[in-house]
């Protein structure tokens, strides 16, 4: 079957360790497979975040803990990292995270009715060689998906720590309507991920997009 977007993830299982295994096995109990879920499981909550992308599961686990009336919907296909969040949730005895174990472009696809309050995008595959920078996530056709799935000054922060992708997504940003780039920070205190931690070891400055969506 031919796919409508380029895969932006190389999804292999990777290695998993026996409590990650075990974890996978609940995953049933704390995702979600489509808006008409994400929609039922949001009764109660204030608001609605998305982070695009959750790895081991660092930034979201901070930010649920922080913030108990937001429901975040955490998008992730790799199975070592939704088994170390759904490790977490369990320590943290959390009830305000959901898990979308697939390409979070076809969940943003199906949406008629923005519905997200805020997204994230912290630190996407840079995919380093120029024949695969077709890959990429963040581009206009991106932008556009993601603008039509935020609720009215919604707000999208995107990071990266690879100059040459930050450029590209400028550019995309440049040429994309319905946004209005912000001076400010959309998240303070945001926690440093195992990835930017190495990145900034690495001397590679960690760019930053905060985004609203226009009126």
């Amino acid at each position: 079957m031919r796919l409508k977007y380029l895969p932006s993830f190389v999804k292999r299982r990777g290695r998993i360790t026996k409590k990650q295994e075990e974890n996978i096995e609940e995953l049933i109990n704390f995702s979600v497979s489509s808006i008409n879920d994400i929609e039922s499981e949001s009764n109660g909550f204030k608001s609605i975040v998305i982070e695009i992308g959750f790895g081991d599961g660092e930034n979201i686990l901070t930010i649920a803990k922080e913030n108990p009336d937001t429901l975040y919907i955490g998008s992730e296909v790799y199975l070592s990292g939704i088994g170390s969040l759904i490790g977490k949730i369990k320590e943290n005895n959390l009830s305000n995270i959901r898990i979308y174990n697939n390409d979070a472009r076809v969940l943003l696809d199906t949406i008629k009715t923005p519905i997200f309050d805020n997204m994230l995008i912290i630190c996407p595959d840079p995919w380093q060689k120029a024949r695969h920078h077709k890959r990429r996530l963040i581009n206009h056709s991106f932008l556009e998906l993601a603008r039509k799935s935020l609720k009215e000054n919604g707000g999208l922060y995107i990071s990266t720590d690879w100059k040459d992708y930050a450029e590209g997504i400028l550019e995309a940003i440049n040429q994309a309507e319905g946004y209005i780039v912000l001076e400010t920070q959309l998240f303070e205190d945001l926690p440093v991920t195992r990835f930017q931690a190495r990145a900034i070891k690495e001397d590679r400055e960690i760019f930053k997009f905060n985004l609203k969506k226009a009126n």
